[in-house]
């Protein structure tokens, strides 16, 4: 397994490491080990799967409150997706700052998040499925979010001829009046 910086400190992207011959691969998606050894979390009791039927869709950002802040480990199983994740740790340097990065079912790449981020996706392609694993389970009472177009965020979303966007992720508010 590969473990690379983003520009913002602490999400990681994850690539694998194939041991490849005349079958196909084999690679080592997660190991406790070489996360611990990063200090990374290890313990995920909930695992979730976004299906996206629509290019186009955009799904966050999200995040939950203290004390239920989560940490994820996503991947996109089948097709691909533009992921977003934005610093929101008080004090950080770089809060406010975002980094995306495609993940995809080709590049079989995951994408680190630690807690203190929001986070959020837009399918690149027509039945997205992404797989995430979350060291906390949801608690609607702690579940917020940012909105995705908030102006001073600026993310810069892939264009999309149509966007399929939640009513509660439209009415999400923006990260000044949050």
């Amino acid at each position: 397994m590969l473990f690379s910086p983003l520009t913002i400190r602490g999400p990681l992207v994850i690539e694998l490491e194939k041991l490849e011959d005349d079958r196909g691969f084999f690679a080592r998606s997660f190991c406790s080990d070489l996360f611990m050894e990063r200090g990374l979390c290890t313990h995920y009791p909930q695992w979730s799967i976004s299906f996206n039927h629509h290019r186009g869709t955009l799904r966050g950002l999200h995040f939950q409150a203290a004390p239920y802040e989560e940490i994820k480990l996503v991947r996109c199983t089948r097709g691909a997706i533009f992921d977003v994740v934005v610093d929101l740790r008080p004090g950080s340097p770089t809060r406010a700052k975002w980094v995306g990065i495609e993940l995809t079912a080709d590049n079989r790449a995951s994408l680190y998040i630690p807690a203190g981020f929001a986070h959020g996706f837009q399918t690149l392609t027509n039945d997205a499925e992404v797989v995430y694993h979350i060291s906390e389970p949801y608690r609607q009472e702690a579940a917020r979010g940012v909105r995705w177009n908030d102006p001073d965020l600026a993310i810069v979303w892939p264009n999309a001829t149509q966007r399929v966007i939640s009513e509660r992720d439209r009415a999400l508010p923006t990260l000044h009046d949050l």
